[in-house]
C-alpha cells in the first residue's frame, strides 16, 4: 500500500495512494466500514504506523468500498513522516565509492540529520550563495515501524514499516569549510595514566547535511509487503531532465538489514524514525554524475525514481541572502 501525508482543501491528512496517483483520505475510508473499526481519527502518519498490520488490512478492505468521489489530487505534499524522532543516514555505502577510500571502518559509518531539514515532494530545495557547492544524493530510505534495540540482522527487516525515496542533499562547500585538522588526545593504551597525541581530520555534518531543506522524503511511504527485496531496487536520478545517476541498491556495501541491525546496537529505533542507506551515484551512460549537479550552477528540478516507490520531484530555489552578522560586535 502507498501512503502519503498531504494537504487537501486546507486540511492536513494522511491518504492512501491509487494507481493514478490520486489519494483517498484514510479516515474517509474507515468511515465507510460497518461496523466502525476500532480506530480513532488518524491525524498523522505515525498514527497509521502504530496501527500496524491490523489497520493496513482494514484499509485494504475499505478500498473496495470507496467511490470515485473520494479521490482527490493533493494540493501539497509533505514528507510521509513529518516529524520523525531522528533520521539516520549511512555514509559512503555504495561500492562505487570504495576505490576512493584511503581508510574506512569495517562497519556502516552513519550520521544523524535533524527532522527540521525535511521537506516533501514538490517542495523546493532552498540554497543560499554562502553555502558553497550543494548537490543531490538519491537514496533508499526505510521508515521504522516499532521500537527496536539490539536486533539481529536476520530479523531486522521485521522492524521496517515501509520504504520511501530520500534525497540526502549535501553541501560539500560547507563540509570543506568545517574541516578540522588537529591533534586528538588519547590515553595511552599501554599506560592510561599518560596521554598521546594522534593526528586526525574531521568534519561535522550539522551544516553540510542538516541545513533547512537538505532532506527530501517521499512522495510515498510504500509498505514493506509491496517491496520483495529492498536490496535489489533500481535507482535513477535526473536534474533538469538529464540523467546523472543510474544505479541500484544491490551495490550497497551493507544490506538494509545489516544497517538497521548495526544502528540498533547504538540507538533505539522508534516508530517513525527514518533510516537512509547511502547514495546511489554510479554515473549515467553520458558519464554525468551527481558531482556535476552543483545547485549553485545547475538549476533543478531534481527527479529521483526508485523501482516500486515512484518518483520524487524537487524544484531548486537560490535564495539571495547573505550570511548575517552572527558575531557580537
Amino acid at each position: 500500500m502507498r501512503l502519503a501525508s498531504v494537504k487537501h482543501r486546507d486540511r492536513d491528512v494522511v491518504g492512501v495512494g491509487l494507481p493514478d496517483d490520486s489519494v483517498i483520505e484514510v479516515n474517509s475510508l474507515l468511515a465507510r466500514m460497518q461496523p466502525p473499526p476500532p480506530f480513532a481519527k488518524l491525524a498523522t502518519m505515525l498514527d497509521v504506523i502504530r496501527g500496524g498490520e491490523e489497520l493496513l488490512h482494514l484499509l485494504q478492505r475499505a478500498l473496495a468500498l470507496a467511490g470515485r468521489d473520494d479521490h482527490f489530487v493533493p494540493d501539497a505534499w509533505y514528507p510521509p513522516v513529518r516529524e520523525p524522532g531522528k533520521i539516520c543516514a549511512v555514509a559512503m555505502n555504495n561500492s562505487a565509492s570504495n576505490e576512493r577510500k584511503i581508510s574506512a571502518p569495517d562497519h556502516p559509518a552513519f550520521f544523524l540529520k535533524p527532522p527540521s531539514c525535511l521537506i516533501g515532494h514538490l517542495e523546493p530545495i532552498r540554497v543560499r550563495p554562502y553555502y558553497g557547492s550543494v548537490h543531490p544524493e538519491p537514496e533508499l530510505a526505510a521508515v521504522i515501524g516499532k521500537t527496536t534495540r539490539d536486533i539481529p540482522a536476520r530479523s531486522a527487516l521485521d522492524a521496517v514499516y515501509g520504504y520511501s525515496i530520500f534525497d540526502d542533499v549535501t553541501g560539500n562547500g560547507m563540509r570543506a569549510e568545517d574541516m578540522v585538522h588537529y591533534w586528538a588526545v588519547y590515553a595511552k593504551k599501554d599506560n592510561p595514566n599518560e596521554t598521546e597525541r594522534v593526528e586526525q581530520h574531521l568534519s561535522y555534518a550539522a551544516r553540510y547535511k542538516g541545513s533547512d531543506s537538505f532532506g527530501v522524503l517521499g512522495p510515498w511511504l510504500v509498505t514493506k509487503d509491496e517491496i520483495a527485496d529492498p536490496d535489489a531496487l533500481d535507482v535513477n536520478c535526473r536534474i533538469h531532465g538529464e540523467v546523472i545517476a543510474e544505479d541500484s541498491t544491490r551495490y550497497y556495501n551493507y544490506k538494509v538489514a545489516e544497517v538497521i541491525s548495526y544502528l540498533s546496537h547504538f540507538h533505539t529505533l522508534n516508530a517513525g524514525d527514518v533510516v537512509s542507506f547511502g547514495t546511489a551515484f554510479k554515473p549515467s551512460a553520458s558519464r554525468k554524475s551527481i558531482h556535476h549537479a552543483d545547485f549553485q550552477r545547475v538549476s533543478g528540478p531534481v527527479e529521483i525514481s526508485i523501482a516500486g516507490l515512484g518518483t520524487q520531484r524537487s524544484p531548486v530555489v537560490i535564495e539571495n541572502k547573505e550570511l548575517g552578522q552572527w558575531r557580537v560586535r
